[in-house]
């Protein structure tokens, strides 16, 4: 699975980068990803930190 951040809709709120430090970097108003691969196992907790992004701007495909 992968992860993407659409940046026109993220406003930075760094919610995801406290849950997942290694995947997202907050920079400015947005959040830039470090990868896109979703590790195996992880799959569960990234579509729960997709759900929890108040603007809705994670996808993972």
């Amino acid at each position: 699975m992968k992860i993407e951040v659409d940046k026109n809709n993220c406003i930075g709120c760094g919610l995801c980068e406290e849950n997942h430090p290694n995947f997202f970097k907050k920079e400015n108003y947005t959040v830039r990803l470090k990868q896109t691969e979703i590790p195996e196992g992880l799959e569960n907790e990234f579509k729960q930190t997709a759900e929890d992004c108040p603007v809705k701007a994670i996808s993972i495909f």
